[in-house]
């Protein structure tokens, strides 16, 4: 049975179930930032979903990149699965811009998450939704 681990729970909000990923926002206003978590229970690394999943997996990520490239007008996107503090299987995905606060550096540990402001969050999550429904 799929629990979404609760550091992802209460750092994330869910915008869409896709057919092996749920998809979330990481409240993180610093950045476009989606994460996707397959719905697989006791999984931490790629290598342990079987062929079939990891092949719907990169299909998911790469639509979703797709998707927040579109939909953010991004630079650059990028990907990374790196469970070091959460060990639930999770890929991050996110838009960068050559004037975002890490360029071109990688984006952990540069600045502070930002959370959105409840009104943003609301608007954003909206928006969101539809480009991953």
């Amino acid at each position: 049975m799929f629990v979404l681990h609760e550091r992802l729970d209460a750092d994330c909000v869910f915008l869409a179930d896709w057919p092996l990923c749920r998809v979330l926002l990481l409240n993180d206003s610093n950045y476009p930032w989606v994460v996707l978590v397959p719905r697989r229970h006791g999984v931490s690394e790629i290598h342990e979903l079987d062929q079939g999943d990891r092949q719907v997996l990169m299909e998911e990520i790469a639509d979703a990149a797709h998707r927040l490239q579109n939909h953010a007008k991004a630079h650059k996107m990028n990907v990374a699965a790196l469970g070091n503090v959460v060990p639930q299987l999770h890929v991050h995905v996110v838009a960068r811009f050559t004037g975002d606060p890490a360029w071109p550096r990688p984006i952990w540990g540069v600045v502070p998450t930002r959370p959105y402001e409840p009104d943003a969050l609301a608007e954003t999550v909206a928006r969101l939704k539809t480009v991953f429904a």
